[in-house]
């Protein structure tokens, strides 16, 4: 939502099952389209996440630094994204939300960056209610999704006649 809204925090989260957004904007001077979909982590809507993860073409993996137990569930969230995918990588950040509240803290920003590099994957801190680094976050996770799509399908040169008819790779950011 801060995202999203800008400059607007929701103290009171009732997490649904899924909620979905869009957001248009430019991202190192190329225009992106963000459909963003917010899914519950909680164990109870968990037959659902397979679905939502063969879509994803990419992830940001977030845990509350004041919630050790929402940090220990990252791996398994990693494994199964990773298990769906049938891949040994794809795009994903790992984000340490709630940064702002340092007396509350119970994962260390040296735990987070430990398990970023265990996983493979970039780590951020931020924070909803102040705004630190929640649209870094986004559009970092855009940077990541566009480099592996590009490793995945280099750009093909200006086709020829002849090429022209053939059917080229399409890679498209979400």
């Amino acid at each position: 939502i801060q995202y999203l809204e800008g400059s607007y925090f929701v103290t009171d989260y009732d997490p649904t099952i899924e909620d979905s957004y869009t957001k248009q904007c430019v991202i190192d001077d190329r225009a992106a389209r963000l459909d963003i979909l917010d899914t519950a982590g909680q164990e109870e809507f968990g037959a659902m996440r397979e679905q939502y993860m063969r879509t994803g073409e990419g992830f940001l993996l977030v845990f509350s630094v004041t919630d050790r137990g929402s940090f220990e569930e990252i791996y398994k969230f990693q494994r199964q994204i990773l298990r769906v995918k049938d891949r040994d990588e794809f795009p994903m950040i790992l984000i340490g939300n709630k940064a702002d509240l340092d007396h509350q803290r119970q994962v260390t920003q040296e735990g987070g960056q430990q398990l970023a590099r265990q996983l493979k994957v970039t780590y951020m801190e931020a924070s909803a209610k102040i705004r630190l680094n929640v649209d870094q976050a986004f559009h970092e996770l855009v940077r990541v999704i566009r480099k592996f799509q590009e490793q995945e399908c280099p750009p093909s040169p200006e086709p020829t006649r002849k090429e022209k008819d053939k059917k080229g790779c399409h890679c498209v950011i979400f």
